[in-house]
C-alpha cells in the first residue's frame, strides 16, 4: 500500500472503565485490517482515558470503520472521538524518539497540588514533556488516618534539558521549602535492572549512632557526639575522628555491646524494604564506619548478604579503645561496593548506595543510583537523589515498584 493510500487516525475514548472496552474496539479495527501504531491508557477513579493511533486504507475503508467504532462506543457506553493525523505530523512525532528520556519520582507523606505544580513548572521551563504519570502508592482513605502515610507518583518525561545544573538546584529548593522529595534518573536499561543495594548502618538502617551510645554508657558521650557530628558534616577527617572516638571507649564492658544490639532502633520501612529486595532477587550489603558486632546483628535480623564494618578489639571482656584491621572510611566503602559488584557479576550502574553522612559520599557517587537518606545538608547537596520525607521503603518507589507489588510479596 503506497503512502498516499494510507490514513492515520487517532481514536480517543473516555467514559466509565469496564472489562471489554479495548477488546471491543480492537475487534472492530481488526475487521478492517487496521495497523495499531500506538496505544495508551490511563484509569483514574474508574474513569477511562484510552488512545489508539491506527493506520487504515484510505477511501472506502475509512468511513465504515469510523461508523462501526461509533456504534461500538454507543454499545459499550463510552464516548469516542476521531482526530485525523497527517503523514508529515506522524513522521515528525516518530523522530521525537531520539529525545532523552527520564524518570522523575515525587515522594512525600502526602502530595499537594502546589508541590506538583512547582515540580512540573520547572520541567516545563527545561523543555521536558510528560509522557505518562503513574501513582506508585496505594489509594488513600480520607476517613481513616494512616499510621504511616506515604505518597509517590512517577513521571516519565522526555526532551533535551536546557540547563541540568539549574534544574537540579530548583528541585533542591522545592524539596527544602515544600517538604517533598524529588528523584531524577535517566531512563536507561540499568535503571530498570538494579541488582545490588548497599547501606550505611548508623542513622540509615538504624536511627542512632552506635558509637555515641557506647560513649554515653562509658561516661564520655558529650565528647564523642561532638567528634561524630564534625565527622559526619565533613569538618574533620573520618579516620582521625574514628581513632579519637575509639580511644574514649577504652574500658567499656563487652556485655554492654549485647544490650545495645538488642535495642537497636531499626529505621521505619527497613523491614518492608529488605523483605521486598530479597523477594525480588537483589543482593544487599551493610558498608559501615560503625562496628561489625552490630552489623552482623542486623544482618541476621534483616537478612542482609554482606557486612563490612570496623572490628572492635576486645581483651579480658573489655574494649581496649583500639580496632582490628583497616578503618572502613568513605574510600573503603566505595572499594567494598565495587568489590561486591565484581564478585556478583553486577555492572556498577546496576548498584544503589544509601547513606546519610559525608563518609558515604564516595559510594553514593560511585553507585548507579546514590541516595542521601535523611542526610546532612552537605550530603544532600552532593547526592543526585535524596529521601527525607519517607522511611527506607521509599527506595522501592525509586526502583519503580508499586505498593501492590510489595503487598503481594508481604502476603506470601
Amino acid at each position: 500500500m503506497a503512502i498516499e493510500d494510507k490514513e492515520i487516525i487517532l481514536l480517543k475514548v473516555s467514559g466509565q472503565d469496564k472489562p471489554g472496552v479495548t477488546a471491543g474496539l480492537t475487534s472492530v479495527l481488526a475487521n478492517y485490517n487496521a495497523i495499531v501504531l500506538d496505544i495508551g491508557q490511563a484509569d483514574i477513579h474508574d474513569t477511562l482515558s484510552l488512545g489508539i493511533l491506527f493506520e487504515i486504507e484510505a477511501g472506502s475503508c475509512s468511513a465504515p470503520v469510523l461508523k462501526d467504532l461509533l456504534f461500538k462506543g454507543y454499545e459499550l457506553g463510552i464516548k469516542v472521538k476521531f482526530i485525523p493525523i497527517s503523514i508529515d505530523d506522524y513522521e515528525s512525532w516518530v523522530k521525537t524518539q531520539s529525545k532523552q528520556r527520564y524518570i522523575i519520582n515525587i515522594l512525600g507523606e502526602t502530595l499537594a497540588a502546589k508541590q506538583l505544580a512547582a515540580v512540573t513548572k520547572i520541567m516545563s521551563d527545561q523543555q521536558l514533556n510528560i509522557d505518562s504519570i503513574k501513582r506508585l502508592t496505594g489509594r488513600t482513605s480520607i476517613v481513616e488516618k494512616e499510621e504511616y502515610p506515604r505518597s509517590c507518583v512517577q513521571l516519565s518525561v522526555s526532551g533535551n534539558i536546557v540547563d541540568k545544573k539549574t534544574m537540579t538546584a530548583h528541585f533542591m529548593e522545592i524539596s527544602r521549602t515544600l517538604d517533598v522529595d524529588i528523584s531524577f534518573q535517566e531512563d536507561t536499561i540499568y535503571r530498570r535492572n538494579r541488582r545490588l543495594v548497599c547501606f550505611d548502618m548508623d542513622s540509615t538502617l538504624i536511627q542512632t549512632e552506635v558509637i555515641d551510645e557506647l560513649a554515653e554508657l562509658n561516661g564520655v558521650g558529650e565528647q564523642v557526639r561532638a567528634i561524630t557530628e564534625s565527622a559526619m558534616n565533613g569538618e574533620i577527617d573520618f579516620n582521625e575522628s574514628f581513632k579519637q572516638r575509639m580511644a574514649l571507649l577504652e574500658g567499656l564492658s563487652e556485655e554492654v555491646l549485647q544490650d545495645v544490639a538488642k535495642r537497636l532502633p531499626i529505621t521505619k520501612g527497613a523491614h518492608r524494604l529488605m523483605k521486598a529486595l530479597k523477594y525480588y532477587g537483589y543482593k544487599t550489603a551493610i558498608l559501615s564506619g560503625g562496628f561489625t558486632y552490630f552489623g552482623e546483628y542486623l544482618q541476621k535480623e534483616l537478612g542482609i548478604d554482606y557486612v563490612h564494618a570496623n572490628q572492635l578489639e576486645i581483651k579480658d571482656g573489655k574494649l581496649t579503645g583500639k580496632y582490628l584491621g583497616d578503618i572502613v572510611d568513605g574510600k573503603k566503602k566505595a572499594e567494598y561496593l565495587q568489590a561486591i559488584a565484581d564478585k556478583e557479576g553486577i555492572n556498577i550502574n546496576q548498584t544503589i548506595a544509601v547513606g546519610d553522612g559525608a563518609n558515604d559520599l564516595p559510594m553514593i557517587n560511585l553507585a548507579g543510583l546514590g541516595i542521601a537518606f535523611h542526610a546532612k545538608p552537605k550530603v544532600k547537596e552532593s547526592a543526585a537523589t535524596s529521601i527525607s520525607s519517607l522511611g527506607l521503603d521509599g527506595v522501592l518507589y525509586l526502583l519503580g515498584y508499586h505498593d501492590r507489588h510489595i503487598d503481594m510479596m508481604e502476603k506470601i
